[in-house]
């Protein structure tokens, strides 16, 4: 990208306020934590419902940045760089990819539909790929925002364009189709995702539709309610399994590890093997065959590259690794683009000062190897990379590209000098294009443990977070809570996480939770919310922040500071409303307060209190009192002790239900983690943990037989019984067994039989095709944790916090 300056003010209507407008921009940022940000980068600062780039622009300014696109010039930048005023900076984003998509003309592919659109585009790209020099869309970036970025990738030598199209709600898909200008449409699956932004599935498809209002050809699965939708003006080139009037018709004949497709058009017949089973991959591969098939590439073409279809990882996993590293999964593609997003994800999960990249040859850039390779150099420097092991023959070639760079020419040769290379104590970024296999280096260098592993979506803690944001005044703080191992999820990782969204503050139960965040880099302010005394040395060494909630630990802690020679060391003072659990209560407020006054070794940073009902409508009266209480005893302190704390009171349930008492913070805790008291609000998180194992044995008891201990599981007929690999010492409560509660195996439900054993259960899967490995869901999306707690007579938080240490997390972002 080479767009001036000038150019780029007409374009988007802007007042340039400046010392100059001759400079010419060549990369677009939105992210203001990104080390990729340059003195040629023009930053949007958007504006969202949770958060205001336009505040962290004097940051931005200081990393190097000169050009920004604003609504307005915030205080105390005037003068210190060059603005591009607008009315809004997320339609002038939009403007901005639409002019520049403007500059191309080459064929793209444009897709939409409810299921399966990345995948459809990271199978195009794969089967077009030698033909083409592609740009695609890094990862999913197919919404309001992403769609543009995606195109802001194309450059002068690409000639082939595969973009998806994501929207939630209508009057979106007008916007990315002026940005993307398909030429060729894909509609894949309709689904129910996103309902709730439609009326009627109608008006879902009709707005998908607009798409394609350009399009030279339609491709989709022929369907009667999408047919009446179609305007005459789009020309369609349609398949099916059961409508024989649609171009190419196909019928499908499964085998043990592929399908046959038989494909019947007006051209002649012919057949392709798929190597996949499930109705998903099927129509996501034909989707693909018939953009093939309208390209007019020949049938034997077409049978050899959809025979090498693969499954699509469109994750990032963070993985735990050998010798106390953290490594980063990215094993299955390698361009330009989403080297860029896997660097940016990299320094927000670092988990050590030394970060190292493993990247394979770059495919696909569009760009001369040379110029190639001095961009990928520069983004290495940019993100302060430690170490960079190349593998493959190109990037060999270009070695002096790196510092502290070692090159192998293939994935064997690198595995066969592992033990040489010393990894140890850092954070890898492994990412690499298929056909090099790197899969087999993450095998080698992940921590070994058993099979079952709890997944963590990354993505959907902070869309979680937002959501709450969302409900807050702009000034109020968010402290997040990450005690007991953030809620069985992980803590470090959430915690750089929430570092990485600028959260005011986290807060731990004990010491040592903190203490553990401290050492591993975690830089925000940490609170410690039910310290012993025996810690405060401890809390103090790591700077920490207690909560004090008597006056017995008030005058202990009074001590140590004294002993440390402190001055103004930050304290929080705990009050009792109503809980009853710990706290100073109205009576000895009096004698806190004396104790506090002209007392200059601590600061009263905060003062807390904690809601016992905020969840039950039928105790509103008692919440509302506890929030009056708070509101006078509080004021009494702030009153009394010419203080300025901030005041909080609030925690996930209160958030919602209690407005009026959101102070200057609040407490988010099992909301971050996707979990709501209320049956409403739960419709609009979304599911952060998954646990997962997989089928170590299946067998087939006669009538007669039992299962497990005890024999509480007698069978009456012929039963088919699959062995899982986790137990109650994983987390998984006795009382969930017999009958009780189930798994998902393939989408079906799999009933427990008998009792839950140490390490392991048993379940049904009669009625269920499965082998021996395949993925167990033990919950997530189904069961859910709210449906397991409500079996089991618990609540989430229990079955959460109670997923042994052992069983691994893998921390992933879409």
């Amino acid at each position: 990208m080479n767009i001036s300056i000038q150019n780029s003010i007409t374009q988007l209507g802007a007042e340039f306020v400046g010392s100059t407008n001759e400079a010419t921009i060549d990369a677009v940022a939105i992210d203001s934590r990104s080390l990729q940000n340059s003195a040629t980068t023009l930053f949007f600062a958007l504006v969202g419902p949770n958060n205001d780039a336009h505040s962290y622009i004097k940051d931005v300014i200081e990393k190097g940045v000169q050009y920004f696109v604003v609504t307005h010039i915030p205080r105390g930048c005037e003068g210190k760089a060059n603005f591009l005023i607008v009315n809004n900076t997320l339609v002038a984003l939009q403007q901005f990819a639409a002019y520049y998509r403007s500059l191309f003309d080459f064929p793209v592919i444009g897709i939409t539909g409810s299921n399966g659109k990345t995948i459809v585009k990271e199978w195009l790209n794969f089967v077009l790929s030698p033909e083409y020099n592609i740009i695609r869309s890094p990862k999913s970036y197919n919404s309001q925002v992403g769609v543009p970025l995606s195109v802001i990738g194309i450059n002068e030598q690409h000639n082939f364009g595969i973009f998806e199209a994501g929207i939630s709600t209508i009057a979106e898909m007008e916007k990315l189709e002026a940005i993307i200008r398909p030429t060729i449409g894909v509609l894949t699956n309709i689904g129910s995702a996103h309902d709730e932004g439609f009326a009627s599935t109608e008006e879902k498809i009709k707005e998908k539709l607009r798409l394609f209002d350009r399009s030279q050809i339609l491709i989709y699965e022929k369907n009667n309610a999408i047919d009446a939708l179609i305007p005459s003006t789009i020309a369609t080139f349609s398949w099916s399994c059961t409508h024989t009037d649609a171009d190419v018709f196909v019928t499908k004949t499964r085998n043990a590890s592929n399908t046959i497709l038989s494909v019947r058009q007006a051209k002649g017949s012919f057949e392709v093997s798929i190597p996949f089973l499930d109705e998903a991959s099927l129509e996501n591969a034909i989707s693909c065959l018939l953009v093939l098939l309208y390209l007019n590439y020949d049938v034997a073409t077409i049978q050899t590259r959809m025979a090498l279809l693969y499954p699509v990882e469109m994750r990032l996993q963070l993985k735990n690794g050998i010798n106390n590293c953290s490594l980063i999964d990215d094993s299955y593609s390698a361009d330009f683009q989403s080297l860029k997003i896997a660097l940016d994800f990299l320094e927000s999960q670092k988990h050590s000062a030394k970060k190292t990249v493993i990247l394979s040859d770059i495919f696909q850039s569009g760009l001369p190897n040379s110029e190639l390779y001095s961009r990928v150099g520069q983004l290495i420097v940019a993100n302060k990379i430690s170490r960079v092991i190349g593998i493959g023959e190109t990037i060999s070639q270009f070695q002096n590209q790196f510092e502290n760079c070692i090159t192998f020419k293939n994935t064997a040769e690198f595995l066969a000098q592992l033990d040489q290379l010393n990894f140890e104590n850092e954070t890898l970024l492994i990412k690499g294009a298929r056909s090099f296999q790197f899969e087999k280096i993450v095998a080698a260098l992940e921590e070994k443990t058993h099979e079952t592993v709890l997944e963590i979506n990354l993505n959907a803690i902070s869309h979680n977070l937002n959501f709450y944001k969302s409900k807050l005044q702009p000034t109020t703080k968010m402290m997040v809570m990450v005690k007991a191992f953030g809620y069985g999820n992980g803590g470090f990782e959430i915690a750089k996480l929430l570092e990485y969204h600028q959260v005011d503050y986290l807060g731990v139960a004990f010491a040592d939770e903190g203490i553990s965040l401290k050492n591993a880099g975690i830089q925000l302010p940490i609170m410690v919310l039910n310290p012993e005394s025996t810690s405060f040395s401890a809390i103090i060494q790591h700077e920490l922040e207690p909560e004090i909630y008597s006056l017995k630990g008030l005058k202990a802690f009074l001590k140590i500071a004294e002993q440390h020679n402190l001055h103004q060391y930050p304290i929080h003072i705990k009050l009792d409303t109503g809980m009853h659990r710990l706290g100073f209560e109205a009576e000895n407020i009096q004698e806190l307060i004396h104790t506090l006054q002209e007392n200059q070794r601590v600061v009263v940073k905060s003062v807390l209190s904690h809601m016992a009902t905020s969840d039950a409508e039928e105790h509103k009266a008692f919440s509302l009192s506890q929030i009056r209480l708070f509101e006078e005893l509080s004021s009494q302190l702030i009153r009394e002790l010419n203080i300025r704390p901030i005041r909080h009171i609030l925690n996930t349930s209160g958030i919602s239900n209690f407005p009026q008492g959101q102070y200057d913070m609040v407490r988010l805790g099992i909301g971050l983690y996707g979990v709501s008291n209320d049956r409403e609000e739960q419709k609009y998180l979304e599911n952060v943990s998954t646990l997962k194992s997989v089928i170590s044995q299946i067998r087939t008891i006669p009538a007669g037989d039992s299962v497990g201990y005890g024999r509480r599981f007698v069978a009456e007929k012929p039963t088919r019984v699959a062995t899982i690999p986790i137990g109650y010492a994983d987390g998984i409560a006795r009382l969930w067994g017999n009958g009780v509660g189930y798994v998902t195996i393939h989408n079906e439900k799999a009933i427990l039989l008998g009792s839950v054993c140490m390490d392991m259960l048993m379940v049904d899967v009669t009625e269920i095709e499965c082998t021996e490995g395949d993925a167990v869901i033990v919950f997530g999306e189904s069961p859910t944790v709210m449906e397991m707690a409500q079996k089991t007579q618990t609540i989430p938080y229990e079955i959460l916090t109670s997923i042994s240490q052992r069983v691994k997390r893998v921390f992933y972002r879409e």
